[in-house]
């Protein structure tokens, strides 16, 4: 096989952007990257709170530098475009926001998400006019760079208990302004949620979370015009709950029974035995 480029790579997952819907899954490690390219994702995204776990951390935990270089073990682990969960930007400024995009970008990754919250739970949302402005400054920062890799605009409203849609649309939109390739705002769960968010910044691209049970399916989704959706530490969660499930028993019961939907060591070493290595 023949292993893409940097910018092959981004190149394949900017055009994944144009037209359709796709899923991108949220591996931590390269075992689970190396799955999910198996089952054939077109494209893959680090997930902060699932590689801070893995490390044992709470997520907003990790330093700027381990992260980094995260998204270089994950890039390096997958031939496939992977696009970085980078929180905040690592800054406390425009400046640093640019400083930290300009090194996100030597990572080889194909896509970064700048969020606007703040880490401080009395006051979660930058205001707007600072968040645009990073978010300004991480444009500058790709563009100085060659300008391939795609910027994500993320407005946090719904995930740090702040659900006020209009707010939600009105950092959206002065994202897309600033210059972000695609907008996110995780935690809609409605239908007319999502629409309201396509229709504000159409026609540029939307990416819906879903990391919870949901009736709403990819065609779903498809069907509303998103064009990528993604799961979060998901993934994570779902695996650290059987993890947990079947040590609590041992633990607190001391019973072997929590093993009933775990793989096989003979399906993990077939699985991984034909993995390709890029």
């Amino acid at each position: 096989m023949v292993h893409p480029s940097v910018s092959q790579k981004r190149a394949a997952f900017r055009a994944l952007h144009q037209a359709g819907c796709f899923v991108l899954p949220n591996p931590w490690d390269a075992g689970s990257a190396s799955v999910l390219a198996g089952l054939g994702f077109k494209a893959l995204a680090t997930t902060s709170s699932g590689y801070a776990w893995s490390c044992a951390r709470a997520d907003g935990q990790m330093p700027r530098d381990e992260v980094l270089a995260h998204m270089r073990y994950m890039v390096q682990a997958t031939h496939l475009p992977v696009n970085a969960d980078f929180e905040s930007g690592y800054a406390d400024t425009p400046e640093g926001v640019a400083e930290s995009v300009h090194m996100a970008v030597g990572t080889g990754v194909a896509g970064i998400s700048i969020e606007d919250s703040t880490g401080d739970p009395r006051e979660p949302l930058r205001e707007l006019a600072e968040a645009t402005e990073r978010m300004c400054a991480a444009r500058e920062a790709i563009d100085a760079t060659g300008g391939e890799t795609l910027l994500i605009g993320r407005a946090e409203n719904f995930f740090v208990y702040r659900p006020d849609l209009d707010d939600t649309l009105a950092r959206l939109k002065a994202y897309a302004d600033a210059g972000a390739d695609c907008l996110y705002a995780p935690g809609l769960r409605t239908r007319e949620q999502i629409s309201a968010v396509i229709e504000a910044v159409s026609p540029k691209p939307v990416n819906v979370l879903i990391g919870w049970n949901s009736d709403l399916t990819v065609q779903d989704l498809a069907d509303l015009g998103v064009r990528r959706i993604s799961v979060g530490g998901a993934l994570a969660r779902a695996a650290w709950g059987g993890f947990l499930q079947a040590a609590r028993s041992i633990a607190e019961h001391g019973r072997f029974d929590g093993f009933a939907n775990a793989a096989s060591g003979a399906e993990l070493d077939a699985l991984f035995g034909k993995c390709e290595r890029p």
